[in-house]
């Protein structure tokens, strides 16, 4: 008789929001032969023999405040061209086993329960997912939408830091793909310390940050000063709606404005305007302005703009990042994983280039296949 299969748990916070609710269906789609799994580093063949979770192993389960069904809001997605036509329909199995593992998240208004109370309901929450299930483990990934920065003198936790304790709590491995404070807050630090448990980053790095990370070592290797570097976001659906917050929306840019610092030595002079556009939906649109010096002080111009869906652009991240992070929990890695830096803009030290950074991931690939 055959082994049964080791099944790898994933939670997400915000489990029905659009980038859990493509990941869930585009693993679906993928697993079946649907799609190819386009965006996917870990699907290409420097990690073929990493020992990564198999997309067919993936559960599915999380926390959300939304009621929304995930069948429900995948038809939405595809309405508006996030997911292609009939693909809700052809998962629908999937998801609807996806969306009875969702729970109830928290705080909400008029909820009483104390931060302990709260971590202590959503520890049980993944505990009873693990063993309903029989997972060898399970990765909680946050995806849920960005929080203001905590008050300075605030006393109670945010949700994504109750969200995270919960995790550690339940033996949970943890990835913060949102600017939200999760395990950077100094209630949490004794216990990150002592959970023996691997966690990456902050704050996904999906499309404009991405082209920044590329083009700022341009500039530093070829010796062209950068005197100014502007930005405008457009954005729709939840993301826009929430970072129409002044407070989510400086959470946002301190990501931003890293990836130029840490690599050009300095941050120049600008900033990142973001504008909420709901007739956009879950699309956007990045427009960046950089001005720089020539030889003998020419002074020059150059303008990108980057169109696109970010729950597309993540999803596929947020897939490769729990399978990454699984697999480093199966052999025993703990604490940060600066070696994950090719998808935050908020990394765990190591280089801000993305070359370099895609450098460090291969190199990771050979440890996690036994290679020194």
């Amino acid at each position: 008789m055959s082994a049964p299969a080791v099944r790898t748990g994933v939670w997400f916070i915000g489990a029905r929001g659009s980038v859990a609710t493509t990941a869930t269906a585009g693993c679906a789609a993928v697993a079946a032969g649907l799609h190819r799994a386009a965006g996917m580093v870990t699907e290409t063949p420097p990690f073929t023999g990493s020992g990564l979770p198999a997309l067919t192993s993936l559960v599915f389960g999380g926390h959300d405040t939304a009621g929304c069904p995930l069948p429900k809001r995948a038809e939405t997605l595809a309405d508006g061209g996030v997911l292609p036509q009939g693909l809700p329909s052809a998962v629908r199995s999937e998801l609807a086993a996806a969306d009875a593992g969702i729970r109830p998240g928290g705080p909400l208004p008029g909820d009483t329960r104390s931060d302990e109370e709260l971590i202590t309901a959503f520890a049980a929450d993944l505990t009873d997912f693990g063993r309903r299930n029989d997972l060898a483990r399970t990765v909680v990934v946050n995806v849920a939408s960005t929080e203001p920065v905590p008050a300075p003198g605030e006393q109670r936790l945010p949700a994504s830091s109750l969200y995270a304790a919960a995790a550690l709590r339940a033996g949970c491995p943890y990835i913060n793909f949102t600017p939200s404070t999760g395990l950077r807050t100094p209630a949490l630090q004794d216990a990150v310390a002592a959970c023996g448990l691997p966690h990456a980053g902050r704050d996904g790095k999906t499309g404009q940050t991405l082209l920044r990370s590329v083009l700022a070592p341009m500039f530093v290797q070829r010796a062209l000063p950068v005197r100014a570097w502007s930005g405008t976001n457009l954005l729709g659906g939840g993301d826009g709606a929430a970072l129409a917050d002044p407070g989510a929306a400086a959470a946002k840019n301190a990501g931003k404005e890293r990836v130029l610092a840490d690599t050009l030595g300095t941050a120049p002079e600008g900033e990142v305007h973001i504008d909420d556009v709901p007739a956009l939906g879950d699309w956007k649109t990045a427009w960046d302005h950089i001005a720089f010096d020539g030889f003998l002080g020419a002074r020059m111009v150059l303008q990108t703009t980057w169109q696109g869906c970010d729950s597309a652009l993540a999803a596929p991240l947020v897939l490769d990042l729990a399978r990454l992070v699984a697999r480093a929990h199966e052999l025993g890695m703990s604490g940060p994983l600066p070696q994950l830096g090719f998808y935050f803009k908020d990394p765990d030290g190591g280089p801000a280039a993305l070359f370099e950074q895609y450098q460090a991931l291969l190199a990771f690939a050979g440890t996690l296949r036994g290679e020194r």
